[in-house]
């Protein structure tokens, strides 16, 4: 009798999940960087908070598609 092979379902979902993470934090460095240059900021504030607000945005999101539906 062959042999069950586990299934890789979850281990795509947080694959997925760490590329969509990795790629959006990217692009608010990139776009956090491109419009301090166009204020003239003398220091990197946003590539600092747009990093940020993606970071807890994510983890809302996460938080509340895991918790427990009523």
């Amino acid at each position: 009798m062959p042999e069950k092979q586990p299934s890789n379902n979850l281990l795509w979902q947080y694959a997925g999940l760490a590329s969509q993470l990795m790629i959006t934090l990217l692009l608010a460095l990139y776009l956090g960087d491109w419009v301090d240059k166009k204020l003239g900021i003398g220091f990197s504030l946003l590539v600092w908070i747009l990093p940020l607000l993606v970071l807890v945005a994510t983890f809302i999101k996460l938080i509340k598609d895991t918790s427990k539906k009523k």
